[in-house]
């Protein structure tokens, strides 16, 4: 039997679907198990949560920017290989959002109530980067996930030093990214000009900065 591909429209209505289910938080359950596992979640005072509770949040957007980007950028993939590279981050970025929202409710706390438009800017940005080319668009995830683990460090290093839980998380998801740079350099991802990858830092300063607060 024939196969006909999918069409414009349909991709534009599964990424509707997709973008509403990840913002209402009922996409499904992550692939992989929560890396907190039984970690015990004791030992915090309630100034400890609350600072731990605030950079989870802004990890869980963050990770919903990422998310939407790569599904942006498969959306317009010239590459079929490519296209199943960047869903497949997309993918690990899903596990990493859906930890980052379980430990923020653990820790009294709920997910930045912008959500929607950390999803919608960054699934504009990934179609723009994806437009450029595909050497390009890999270049902009290399890009991405750089900025993304040096972020990751810093949370490293301010997360108070009892809360093994969060800890756990982030650096499976530092390992992620890490792996998703390597492969898209790997691929043929070129440097992007340097205006570029300080715009990207700007924008996500905004964001975080912001995603803390609200």
């Amino acid at each position: 039997m024939a196969t006909h591909p999918v069409s414009l429209l349909d991709a534009l209505v599964g990424e509707l679907d997709a973008a509403l289910r990840t913002c209402a938080g009922v996409a499904g359950p992550p692939g992989r198990p929560n890396p907190a596992g039984t970690a015990p979640d004791e030992g915090l005072s309630g100034a400890d949560r609350d600072h731990a509770a605030q950079l989870m949040r802004v990890n869980h957007a963050g990770e919903i920017a990422a998310q939407a980007l790569y599904r942006g950028q498969a959306l317009v993939a010239r590459d079929d290989v490519l296209r199943a590279d960047l869903l497949r981050a997309a993918g690990e970025e899903y596990d990493h959002l859906a930890w980052c929202a379980q430990r923020t409710r653990e820790l009294g706390q709920g997910v930045s109530r912008l959500t929607p438009l950390w999803y919608a800017g960054s699934l504009a940005i990934g179609v723009v980067a994806g437009l450029a080319g595909d050497r390009v668009s890999l270049g902009f995830l290399a890009e991405t996930e750089r900025q993304v683990t040096e972020h990751l460090d810093g949370h490293l290093e301010r997360l108070p030093g009892p809360d093994g839980r969060s800890r756990a998380i982030v650096n499976v998801m530092r390992e992620d990214e890490l792996a998703h740079r390597r492969h898209a350099l790997d691929q043929g991802g070129i440097e992007l000009p340097p205006p570029v990858r300080l715009g990207m830092r700007l924008l996500a300063r905004v964001m975080t900065g912001t995603a803390r607060l609200v």
